[in-house]
């Protein structure tokens, strides 16, 4: 592969202006949009040795067959046309949304003589204001039979309402109390329109006002004795009520925003978008994004950003993101142009904003997992997965049963590794192993000595092991060995079944060590490769460059949820085992009991903050005293 590629513009002719690029391939396709502050300086990094680049960053300036590029007078005017760029050419390289177009919204037609609210997925209604998105479409419906207990707007149809004004006979709903408009010539059109005003408010986020004035309104009905009005006005207090009992109050009762929880890994992203208006979440909206070109977190930002307001969505006075992307100020004015008014686009550090911002980020974390297992999960994608692995390391056969190691570690110490199983694309966990790894030089060492032992039991003679009748009532297994003598134990799993593929997690030298260890134990018909996390590169032994998979294959998901459970597995193992660990080290203090070391692990809530704490610190612990907190880091100190 050559390392110029042949159509890099030449020295000094890129403008360092800001600007929009694009790169397309042979048939004139858009492959990539992207924006930049200095043009020169951004697409240098595209034209750099390709050894050098990212692998998706160099499959896509491969691929390409040119590139071009628009100077604008702004960096604000860059944000505008990269998104009209994007929207346009919906380039393959840049990050792909998979909204869940099923979100309904709650729409209130300001644009019709008499304006009604519905419910609806059409974003494009003219001078329509929308309200959510709501996560179920009995949300919304919820919603709107509560508020028009308050607020008597219409519901009906365009066509009922034309038709019950030119007959005088009122509409359907308002024959059955459902429907306040002037079809059902309880209230004029003026009227309707007050009403319809107020509606608006309280959705977008004016609930203390209307609390206020309604109680007002109903304490003096009350004090006058007008009991019919003083009733009314406590139905609608309720009705009001009702609504704001399904948010809770999250922020400030003024504050108006929007906050994006993101969860990433290598090729995916999932968004949490929630909308708070007068400080409770009216809406929750979740994006899932396929990342194709390596793009840092605040670049991520950025792009969810742009697509969110790009279309004329309401824009908040304050924005919450996990990190600021490097042109929050052109991204600031962009927004308040769309808004007429100033726009913040911060980072939630403190207090409710950043305990809102864990939660947003708690559900985008589920929805990745979900995203990336979902596939996994369905027979059809399970089928697909095994046969793309199949094809992709040459196998002769799907594997059915793959074998995932890990080796997890803290600075050195505590070396333990994780064997997890998955059959036919599904986690087998009574099938899981654990392992502890008492000495060693570095993690291929551990892998070696890990894979020897578990390979061990491949061979374990099948006339060693006694024949065995289960009985279905109580789930024993009677054994009876050769001298006739009758065990009776549990049935356990076998751990002598032969994998069709095994699995490391790390690139060539770990695969390397594996494939050692594969040859030593006489096993060398087993499948072998290994997922590096860094690029997502799959590594055969013996093989100088690894394996890319596409970035939506069915088998590279599979084998980072693979992955990603032998972490899992083996993180829980070695904190179980720091912790007995610990919990041995104090057994050994004098006049140190089960409880106070229960009442120091859960005072101090790691071990690693217990040994690093003072003999002050120490004694601050009920049942701690001066002399025994000294003992205790001094104990602790000399380990």
């Amino acid at each position: 592969m050559a390392e110029v590629l042949p159509y890099k513009p030449k020295p000094g002719e890129i403008p360092t202006n800001p600007g929009v690029y694009r790169f397309r391939d042979a048939e004139g396709r858009v492959l990539y949009v992207g924006k930049a502050k200095n043009l020169r300086q951004r697409l240098s990094n595209y034209f750099a040795p390709l050894r050098t680049l990212h692998e998706r960053t160099r499959r896509m300036v491969t691929t390409a067959a040119s590139v071009e590029w628009t100077v604008v007078a702004t960096d604000v005017d860059s944000l505008q046309l990269e998104y009209m760029w994007i929207k346009e050419f919906d380039p393959p390289f840049n990050v792909r949304y998979k909204d869940d177009k099923s979100y309904p919204f709650l729409a209130v037609t300001l644009g019709d003589e008499a304006p009604r609210v519905l419910v609806t997925r059409n974003r494009r209604i003219p001078r329509a204001r929308y309200f959510g998105p709501y996560p179920k479409v009995w949300a919304v419906h919820e919603t709107i039979d509560l508020m028009i207990k308050a607020f008597p707007i219409r519901t009906c149809s365009d066509s009922s309402y034309k038709r019950a004004m030119a007959t005088g006979r009122p509409c359907f709903p308002g024959q059955i109390g459902k429907c306040g408009g002037p079809c059902s010539m309880t209230v004029s059109i003026a009227e309707h329109r007050a009403m319809v005003d107020d509606f608006v408010a309280f959705m977008a986020g004016g609930d203390e006002r209307f609390t206020k004035e309604l109680t007002k309104r109903m304490l003096a009905a009350s004090a006058a004795m007008d009991y019919e009005s003083a009733a009314k006005y406590r139905d609608q207090l309720a009705s009001i009520e009702a609504v704001l009992g399904k948010s809770a109050l999250v922020l400030p009762a003024d504050e108006d925003a929007d906050l994006f929880g993101i969860a990433e890994d290598e090729l995916a992203a999932a968004v949490q978008h929630f909308v708070i208006r007068g400080g409770r979440v009216r809406g929750v909206r979740a994006t899932t994004i396929e990342k194709e070109l390596d793009i840092s977190g605040a670049d991520l930002v950025d792009q969810i950003l742009q697509r969110a307001y790009g279309e004329g969505v309401d824009v908040p006075r304050r924005i919450l993101v996990p990190a600021l992307p490097d042109d929050a100020a052109e991204l600031e004015q962009w927004l308040r142009e769309r808004r007429g008014r100033k726009v913040e686009v911060a980072v939630a550090q403190r207090g409710q904003r950043a305990e809102l911002m864990r939660t947003a980020t708690l559900n985008a974390q589920q929805a990745l997992i979900r995203h990336k297992t979902r596939r996994t999960s369905d027979y059809v994608a399970r089928t697909q997965a095994l046969t793309d692995l199949q094809e992709a390391l040459g196998l002769d056969a799907a594997p059915l049963r793959i074998e995932c190691f890990d080796i997890s570690h803290l600075g050195g110490t505590n070396v333990v590794a994780s064997m997890v199983v998955f059959e036919d694309g599904l986690p087998r966990t009574d099938q899981y192993r654990s392992f502890n790894i008492a000495e060693t030089t570095d993690d291929t060492d551990s892998m070696y000595q890990v894979l020897m032992r578990r390979l061990a039991h491949l061979d374990r003679p099948e006339d060693d092991e006694p024949a065995a009748v289960i009985d279905a009532a109580t789930g024993q297994a009677s054994a009876v060995t050769a001298e006739g003598e009758v065990i009776t134990a549990k049935k356990k799993p076998r751990f002598s079944y032969r994998p069709q593929l095994l699995l490391v997690d790390g690139g060539k030298p770990q695969v390397e060590a594996a494939a050692r260890a594969l040859r030593d134990a006489g096993h060398a018909e087993i499948a072998l490769c290994g997922i590096a996390k860094r690029l997502e590169e799959v590594w055969l032994p013996g093989e100088d460059f690894p394996v890319i998979l596409p970035r939506t294959s069915e088998a590279l998901y599979l084998l980072q949820r693979l992955r990603d459970e032998a972490h899992r597995f083996a993180i829980v193992h070695q904190r179980k085992r720091r912790k007995r660990d610990i919990t041995t080290v104090l057994a050994e203090v004098p006049g140190l009991g089960a409880s106070r070391i229960k009442a120091l692990l859960k005072h101090f809530g790691s071990v690693t903050a217990l040994r690093g704490a003072t003999s002050d610190a120490i004694q601050e612990v009920p049942g701690i005293g001066p002399a025994l907190a000294a003992s205790i880091h001094s104990h602790l100190s000399s380990r």
